[in-house]
């Protein structure tokens, strides 16, 4: 039977689309190592699920020759599709058109999707792969960047915002990124910054290649920009794709419940030996989590970045939550103006999306330092604190060993909306350590003492005896119970499900002044 020419002619428009730049450009993007945008998306949604939008629609432009190049769909890919069966609505740069540019046809679909994810309240994924703004189409261009960059404002805390740098992203593009909630790179192949290394050569005379300015281990351990680094696109697209698995759809909605046969109350007797006889002597938080997480899944977020602090999401109970933990096995655990600032953030998207956060405490305080107090961490250590006060979801937190000075409080602890505030007999809560106290209140005694090394040590040991445990704080209600470090998962557990139906809430304002 004939096929009707009209319906020959759509055909042929959806076979023209698919092909993007042409064969030649998708051959080179392919020798490059990386994917084309419609392989990418292939990778990242349910097999079959994928939706396009926009798939005829062309550039206008008329000028510098343009009109005579005219791709049907233009410089990106959009539409939606699902994730494991949830919806999410996505867009992919396809660098065979164009480069990728962003133009105003470009801005317009990309526009177009996080409109529709708004109203529906669905995640949105961007791939990016661009060169940038397309030069020929001038402040339009401009224009469309701004587009974007308004509704990823509107868009956070709203819904989920992923990006994923697949390739170049230079310029103004890297904001629209930088205004998402979670940034994805990969290795050796994707790289973002403001200005690229010629203008940098040109402006500070430094010499710098593409992958030491915005390369994806750069920007995962040192900016803190990148949340996670992929070893290729689809590691890369497998793990946002694990993401989204602890994550709600919106912020209307409660987090997936995944049922697992992990038993809610097995206990651990490991937890009741993992903290070393010397207060000193360093462990590793992770070796904690693991042990008392469902199934031993934690899935670590800016793991490379500010390691003092860990944060991550994992399952207890079935129930999706978000973790923060002092790392004692880095810098002593000690809060500095990155980990603050790591952390915050991370706590904030939990409150945005309904994912009660779990703290483990094992901080000394604040770290010292010329450097710190000049790079500010007075503000730093702030926003960390206002982070937690701000949350209204579930807080449960576990001293599991120091917990002193300012660094207590900022910490989730009772006096800043705690709900849940466990201590192990290890705990040591107390406005400073033994020997720092020690060397304060008794300076007088230890300068007249005929041995002061010995007298020292015997007020130290006196000091740890009396203070530097969890039973004064939990005289006066700061700690709601002292437990065995080997009933942690079930006492979590227990405590998600208690709060629940937990309802708390802020003053009513316009949005607070966090100190940024």
């Amino acid at each position: 039977m004939a096929i009707d020419p009209k319906i020959q002619n759509l055909r042929d428009r959806r076979e023209e689309a698919k092909l993007g730049g042409g064969l030649d450009r998708i051959e080179a993007q392919h020798k490059r190592g990386r994917l084309t945008a419609r392989e990418r998306l292939d990778l990242l949604l349910d097999r079959g699920s994928f939706r396009e939008v926009d798939a005829f629609v062309a550039h206008r432009t008329t000028d510098f020759g343009l009109d005579e190049k005219q791709f049907l769909g233009d410089s990106v890919v959009t539409g939606w599709g699902t994730i494991d069966g949830r919806l999410v609505y996505v867009f992919s740069q396809d660098f065979t058109v164009f480069g990728g540019s962003l133009g105003e046809v470009h801005a317009e679909k990309v526009c177009k999707i996080m409109d529709m994810a708004l109203k529906t309240g669905a995640p949105v994924i961007g791939l990016n792969d661009s060169g940038g703004a397309r030069i020929q189409e001038g402040v339009v261009s401009l224009g469309g960047y701004a587009d974007i960059f308004l509704r990823n404002t509107l868009a956070s805390g709203v819904i989920p915002q992923i990006s994923a740098i697949m390739g170049p992203c230079a310029g103004g593009a890297v904001y629209s990124p930088a205004l998402t909630d979670f940034i994805f790179m990969v290795k050796g192949s994707s790289y973002m910054f403001v200005t690229g290394p010629d203008v940098v050569k040109s402006v500070t005379a430094e010499e710098v290649s593409f992958e030491d300015l915005g390369g994806a281990s750069i920007h995962s351990s040192v900016s803190g920009v990148c949340h996670f680094v992929a070893e290729n696109e689809a590691d890369c697209l497998f793990l946002i794709r694990k993401l989204l698995s602890y994550v709600p759809q919106n912020n209307m909605e409660d987090p997936p419940f995944v049922k697992s046969a992990d038993d809610p109350l097995r206990e651990d007797e490991a937890l009741d030996t993992i903290i070393p006889e010397n207060p000193n002597k360093p462990y590793d938080i992770k070796d904690v989590i693991l042990k008392v997480v469902d199934d031993g899944q934690f899935f670590e977020i800016h793991a490379d970045y500010a390691q003092n602090i860990v944060v991550g999401f994992a399952r207890l109970g079935g129930h999706s939550v978000g973790i923060v933990a002092n790392q004692p096995a880095v810098l002593a655990g000690v809060l500095d103006i990155n980990a603050s600032e790591k952390g915050a953030r991370f706590i904030r998207f939990c409150d945005c999306f309904n994912l009660p956060i779990l703290t483990f405490e094992d901080v000394p305080g604040f770290l010292p330092g010329v450097g710190q107090e000049h790079g500010g961490i007075i503000r730093s250590g702030a926003k960390l604190l206002y982070a937690y006060c701000e949350a209204t979801v579930p807080k449960l937190t576990v001293i599991t060993r120091k917990a002193y000075g300012g660094a207590y409080d900022v910490m989730s602890s009772k006096h800043i909306r705690g709900d849940l505030n466990l201590a192990w007999p290890t705990a040591e809560i107390a406005v400073m350590g033994p020997e720092g106290a020690v060397n304060i209140i008794f300076r007088k005694e230890l300068a007249e003492a005929e041995d002061p090394v010995a007298r020292r040590a015997e007020l130290v040991k006196d000091y740890r005896e009396k203070f530097a445990n969890p039973y004064v704080a939990a005289s006066r209600g700061y700690i709601d119970d002292v437990i065995e470090p080997r009933e942690t998962r079930p006492r979590l557990i227990n405590g998600l499900e208690l709060l629940a139906h937990k309802r708390d809430g802020n003053p009513q304002k316009k949005h607070g002044n966090i100190p940024l």
